[in-house]
């Protein structure tokens, strides 16, 4: 048999070509460069109105999906009309501006063909006319300090409030004092130490169990030798059916007064959403006892009853100058009417 055909290396070079090396099982992997993954992009920042949105939307979801229920029928009916009255009872609106929207629907729309979305359009514009007349913002200027007493029950969040409110005030270029005024609660008067290392503010604080009224009486004087442009004093949370404690606080305003005449310029009272009803009545007690000038809420965004607000401000008028919506520290704004009517009924 004739010799096979010689390779193109031996006809070329005459040998052999040299051997493919075969890899080596046991040889270590040299790695390669690491692949390099896109970079993440940070998440985009929500705006206020988005923020209040996510807020309430458990107040929203129920709101929205309860009348979508009601308002199947073409033509608005009585039986329509007290279903909706209903609804808005529950998620705590409260009698009178149940009694306002559906009356308002009632004029305008009786026995006519009417959507679900013409009812949250109308609910949103009665809940504006409301709220528009309570939303103002807390005017600081013209005192120095100018002196801002938080009351309230315990766990309805003033102590974060006042922290947020330093941190707000703090951005505007103000000097802000704060007082531990809780001196019943040592985690009270660490957890606004913290917050005054986080907004760059002073705190004057006494050890636990020290007498509120002398604190107060201390931060005073402290915030005028200082030239604090703002002081807020803490106080402890105190049930509103409980009259020995609400006579302290009314010793520790007058011992202001001591130094003030016209302080505390303002005494805001934190509002927890959640409680629903019970909030009414800590409005009434408060401000028969404190002598409250402004409200903050809190919390909304743990309820589906944020109608409650609607319902203080129907009863009693009073202005609502922050709400909160979140933990975060930028998560205290400014109330503006227009808005939290929008983002109740869902139309944001």
């Amino acid at each position: 048999m004739a010799d096979p055909k010689p390779s193109l290396f031996k006809r070329l070079f005459g040998g052999e070509a040299p051997a493919t090396p075969t890899p080596n099982p046991a040889a270590p992997e040299i790695p390669g460069p690491p692949e390099m993954s896109p970079p993440q992009q940070p998440a985009p920042k929500l705006s206020w109105i988005q923020r209040l949105a996510t807020g309430l939307k458990r107040s929203s979801d129920q709101l929205t999906g309860g009348i979508a229920s009601v308002f199947t029928k073409k033509k608005l009916d009585q039986a329509m009309l007290d279903e909706l009255e209903d609804l808005l009872i529950q998620g705590d609106f409260g009698l009178d501006m149940a009694a306002t929207v559906t009356a308002a629907l009632r004029k305008d729309r009786f026995d006519h063909d009417i959507s679900s979305d013409e009812v949250r359009r109308v609910l949103s514009a009665e809940v504006e006319k409301v709220l528009s007349t309570v939303a103002r913002p807390l005017d600081v200027e013209g005192r120095k300090p100018f002196v801002i007493l938080m009351v309230g029950v315990n766990g309805s969040g003033k102590t974060t409030t006042i922290g947020k409110l330093a941190s707000l005030y703090g951005a505007q270029g103000k000097h802000v004092m704060l007082a531990a005024g809780d001196t019943f609660r040592a985690a009270a008067i660490e957890q606004l130490q913290i917050w005054g290392q986080r907004t760059s503010a002073p705190v004057v604080a006494r050890a636990t169990g020290s007498d509120a009224s002398g604190l107060a009486f201390d931060a005073m004087t402290e915030a005028k030798a200082a030239g604090s442009d703002i002081l807020i004093i803490d106080t402890a949370g105190r049930l509103q059916n409980r009259d020995e404690l609400m006579s302290e606080l009314e010793k520790l305003i007058r011992v202001i007064k001591k130094v003030d005449p016209s302080a505390p310029h303002a005494t805001l009272l934190t509002l927890d959403a959640t409680t629903g009803q019970n909030a009414l009545n800590q409005v009434d007690i408060f401000g028969k006892r404190a002598g409250v000038t402004g409200l903050v809420m809190t919390k909304l965004d743990g309820t589906a009853r944020g109608g409650i607000l609607v319902a203080i401000a129907k009863t009693y008028g009073l202005p609502v100058h922050f709400i909160g919506v979140g933990e975060g520290v930028d998560n205290l704004e400014p109330f503006a009417a227009a808005d939290f009517a929008q983002a109740l009924v869902g139309e944001v």
